[in-house]
């Protein structure tokens, strides 16, 4: 089973392991830095052995990398990885932007149901079973964000379940919640965000999060 080393440190770029998988262009590492889309949040971009990484998914509890072809990499080879760093940081700030305004709606608005997720590069989004515009709650939402990302709190990470691989986040004082992918270090990390709302459906209410 692959190492997954982006737990220990989301702030790791590189790294030399080895091959461990071969079939066809797809790849298993015995370490890896490269996260795959889980959660909602998008894949990390990078390469293996100098080869792009065209995909990186969850196998179970392992990670399957696909890559361009042709390759020749074997098991056994030493490789480094590299990802894209920018969109590493970019993602993992977005991701507990997302987390951040997703735990002050359950504050201000008791038995909200989240309906849908997603975490890109460019802006990350919540979506919510609502009647009525969730605009409403915005001066709310930026105001307590807004202190969060002022207090600089740190961000515990952890497992809750090791063996099955159930990690969680913490800011004390905030909340706790249930999570596997990367975040940073401290909310002072988010800096400013932009919340925009849009309607999805009826009945259904999204909130749009961008970095300011």
């Amino acid at each position: 089973m692959t190492q997954k080393l982006f737990w220990d440190d989301p702030y790791q770029t590189q790294l030399t392991t080895r091959v461990t998988g071969v079939s066809g262009q797809q790849v298993r590492l015995e370490q890896t830095i490269f996260y795959a889309f889980s959660g909602g949040q998008e894949s990390d971009s990078g390469t293996i052995g100098a080869y792009p990484v065209l995909e990186a998914r969850k196998d179970g509890l392992d990670i399957v990398y696909t890559l361009a072809e042709p390759h020749e990499l074997r098991v056994g080879a030493v490789v480094d990885v590299h990802i894209d760093w920018d969109r590493r940081y970019r993602l993992m700030r977005l991701h507990f932007a997302a987390e951040m305004i997703l735990q002050c709606v359950y504050q201000y608005c008791p038995g909200i149901e989240r309906i849908g997720a997603h975490i890109a590069q460019d802006k990350s989004r919540i979506d919510f079973a609502r009647d009525g515009s969730i605009a409403v709650l915005f001066p709310q939402l930026e105001q307590a964000a807004a202190g969060l990302v002022n207090a600089g709190s740190p961000i515990i990470t952890a497992f809750e379940d090791e063996p099955s691989q159930r990690r969680y986040w913490k800011v004390e004082g905030f909340a706790t919640m249930a999570c596997g992918g990367t975040h940073p270090r401290t909310t002072a990390e988010i800096g400013g965000i932009k919340l925009k709302r849009k309607n999805i459906g009826k009945g259904k209410e999204r909130i749009e999060i961008t970095l300011a």
